[in-house]
């Protein structure tokens, strides 16, 4: 994995994410309510220490229903406090008493029935609640959330698009030479781990390089849509536009199709993504198409709290897609706990089994 530019600089401080599950808490933002009736029952559920694919398995059974008829709306980690939506299909009047599921691990906060099938990505974003501990240099984090609040961060794909050690992104790349992949989801999850990985390639080498600077021929997103324009020279009106967050800067996601920057902005682009020819093919052939995603993230509602002189507890909001984590590498020189108690179980795990 490459070494991903900091907008900001390195942070100075130190900190530790996820001592505990409730370090980390997150709530999903559903872009719709209930409709009240239909044969899908829409869920709201808080887990602790269970994965998402634990708690659709657990209501698959209750429900006594196919796998395949409990869906969700996004992936969230086990190692947090989160608040969740899942639907389950159940044709008929049927209405389980979802409460009787409730317990340490998980509880049913509401239900409701719904006309529709929920979705993979059909949220509106994401709230988060993070406490980091054993700061190091409290005076640095403060001056970045000032900075961060001002122009925001990299919208950097997190580490965990790419799965433990990268494994998602090597065998994403072994299929394109020939590795076979049955498997849909996994798949669909290897390719996006290789699009994700041009994507911030692209984002940190053009920060490197030109920072925040506007290149002629940019391709500009209309904020909040998918909706793009070249801006083929940056006028007085485009720059009041970006300054207003009316439109933004944007990165490629590599697909079929003409690149959609053109002049100064395309041949940066072309130039940094020449090496990964055998990416870029890859992706084309398996039909993706050329899209863009905003070149930079602003935390919305962005707060923090002081608890002594070594922790800090952050309340953000990010729209769907983006990760927590590219605002904390902004703020912090991390180490993830639960991940580094994984880490120290497996190497336990080899040395037993070399022994």
């Amino acid at each position: 994995m490459i070494e991903l530019h900091y907008l900001h600089g390195k942070p100075a401080s130190k900190a530790d994410l996820r001592t505990n599950n409730s370090d980390f808490i997150v709530q999903e933002i559903l872009p719709f309510g209930p409709t009240g009736e239909g044969e899908h029952h829409l869920l709201h559920i808080r887990k602790e220490g269970l994965n998402t694919a634990d708690v659709a398995k657990i209501l698959s059974g209750f429900a006594h229903v196919h796998p395949k008829e409990v869906t969700y709306a996004g992936q969230k980690d086990k190692n947090a406090i989160t608040e969740q939506w899942f639907g389950v299909r159940i044709p008929g009047k049927e209405t389980p008493e979802w409460s009787s599921l409730n317990n340490e691990e998980l509880t049913v906060l509401s239900s409701h029935r719904h006309g529709k099938k929920l979705r993979i990505g059909a949220l509106a974003g994401n709230r988060f609640t993070l406490t980091l501990r054993n700061l190091t240099d409290m005076d640095d984090v403060l001056a970045r959330l000032a900075l961060i609040k001002e122009t925001g961060v990299p919208n950097y794909f997190g580490e965990q698009r790419f799965g433990h050690d990268g494994k998602n992104l090597i065998f994403g790349r072994q299929m394109f030479t020939g590795r076979k992949v049955k498997d849909r989801k996994k798949r669909s999850m290897y390719l996006s781990a290789v699009r994700s990985y041009l994507f911030n390639y692209v984002t940190s080498a053009r920060l490197a390089k030109h920072g925040l600077a506007k290149l002629d021929g940019d391709s500009v997103l209309l904020a909040g849509s998918r909706s793009y324009f070249v801006a083929e020279k940056w006028d007085a009106e485009l720059l009041k536009r970006l300054d207003e967050k009316d439109i933004q800067l944007s990165a490629p996601m590599w697909g079929r199709g003409s690149i959609l920057p053109q002049g100064e902005a395309a041949d940066f682009e072309n130039l940094a993504l020449s090496e990964f020819e055998l990416d870029r093919d890859g992706l084309e052939h398996a039909g993706l198409d050329q899209e863009r995603r905003p070149l930079l993230l602003e935390p919305q509602h962005l707060t923090y709290q002081q608890e002594g002189e070594d922790v800090i507890v952050l309340k953000f909001a990010l729209p769907s897609g983006s990760f927590a984590t590219s605002v904390l590498r902004e703020l912090f020189d991390y180490e993830d706990v639960k991940d580094r108690e994984f880490r120290q179980r497996q190497q336990e795990r080899r040395e037993q089994e070399q022994n």
